[in-house]
């Protein structure tokens, strides 16, 4: 199997070293995606009044399922159906889920710019700050449509690597935590979505004074 032929190589060459590497990268992405959510979410509430203690605990049930499948698709039914419950406009909801699920990936994007840059210091590459933010603009625009595939993350991953010149080789020990990664992203790609769909309904005027998501 290539995929463990290459991480056994990796640590054969390089020592258990790497697997204290690959702690710190899973590390770093949990940290990255905490902050995130936090900001994201004062952000939310200060734009709309939303309450976050009442939005969390109403979601718990779709992050979970997300969490524990790696798969956006599996909790968008619930997500969906809790939305409207929250009092979310049902047109709001039913257009910003799904259309999210494409076009506002934060968790998958995140993950990707923390991947290639694991690449980049692992392998000794030095890449200015302009290459990466072309490179992160590039991520931008590959990681589209990806929620829908576990591990689809991968591939745009790859072809990052080869249009930046990184050692796609260690995508293979790479895989041996994205798992655990994948399922820290794919729970912040479906909180963002649900979060995208109330700063809309606020932003288009329809979102009713007295949604439970307002006031508890």
């Amino acid at each position: 199997n290539y995929d463990t032929v290459g991480r056994l190589t990796r640590i054969g060459s390089q020592g258990f070293g790497v697997v204290l590497q690959l702690a710190k990268l899973v590390g770093s992405l949990y940290a990255a995606l905490v902050v995130f959510v936090a900001l994201r979410l004062i952000v939310v509430k200060l734009f709309t009044g939303l309450r976050i203690r009442t939005a969390l605990g109403a979601l718990k049930e779709p992050l979970l399922l997300a969490f524990s499948t790696t798969s956006s698709e599996s909790a968008l039914p619930k997500a969906i159906a809790i939305m409207e419950r929250l009092g979310v406009p049902p047109h709001i909801v039913r257009f910003v889920l799904p259309a999210g699920y494409s076009f506002n990936l934060d968790g998958s994007t995140l993950y990707l710019a923390l991947a290639s840059l694991f690449i980049a210091q692992a392998t000794g590459l030095h890449m200015p700050v302009g290459t990466q933010l072309a490179m992160m603009a590039t991520l931008l625009l590959a990681s589209k449509g990806v929620a829908a595939v576990p591990r689809a993350s991968l591939l745009v991953l790859a072809s990052t690597c080869s249009d930046y010149k990184l050692d796609a080789s260690w995508i293979a020990t790479i895989l041996g935590v994205d798992a655990v990664m994948d399922m820290a992203r794919t729970s912040v790609n479906v909180l963002g979505n649900c979060m995208a769909a109330v700063v809309v309904a606020r932003w288009e005027r329809v979102l009713p004074k007295d949604a439970p998501i307002l006031t508890g």
